[in-house]
């Protein structure tokens, strides 16, 4: 019994990594070129929050600057209420260029952050791996430097966050804001 539950759990480990793994990266990342105003245009997630504030949730912006040690600062201001609210987050760089590891202070969960695809001029497509004590879940950001994105790149969203494994009611455009989305605050 404790063999089988040891070989269970090291397939699930291993199935872990192997979905870490299968994350794509920017090729020839260059993340000064990341750097900037970002808005928040998609936003998918299989996790239990997302569940239950998704009908809350609207289009936040993300000011992302790097450090002098390579990391990425990414402070986000987004409303809640009425009122907005910032966060900041520190994402530490990894061996592989492109990819961030961060640790939630609040939740104690792990991220593992991936710049999917980026033109750095028109949009970012970022995907995460959060891991905690009770579960893992995905999430997938679909930034871009303007309010709107084309069609197309909205699509794309859509199909990669699929890809993930990730349902349809589990994948959102998010609806635009007025002064938390427009002025930064």
């Amino acid at each position: 019994m404790r063999a089988t539950l040891l070989s269970i759990l090291g397939l699930a480990l291993l199935g872990t990594l192997h979905a870490q793994d299968s994350i794509p990266v920017q090729a020839d990342f260059q993340q000064d070129k990341l750097a900037g105003r970002w808005y928040s245009i998609g936003l998918a997630s299989n996790s239990n929050w997302f569940k239950e504030k998704r009908h809350l949730m609207k289009m936040c912006t993300t000011i992302i600057s790097t450090t002098t040690e390579g990391n990425l600062e990414v402070t986000s201001t987004y409303p809640k209420g009425d009122q907005c609210v910032t966060r900041n987050s520190l994402y530490t760089k990894t061996e592989q260029p492109g990819r961030f590891s961060y640790t939630s202070p609040r939740w104690g969960s792990k991220h593992n952050i991936h710049v999917v695809e980026t033109n750095y001029e028109e949009y970012a497509l970022v995907a995460t791996q959060i891991s905690k004590n009770t579960g893992s879940s995905t999430m997938v950001l679909l930034y871009s430097r303007t309010k709107e994105l084309s069609p197309e790149r909205l699509e794309m969203f859509t199909q990669f966050s699929r890809e993930q494994g990730l349902t349809d009611d589990e994948i959102l455009i998010l609806p635009q804001t007025g002064e938390a989305g427009s002025t930064g605050r």
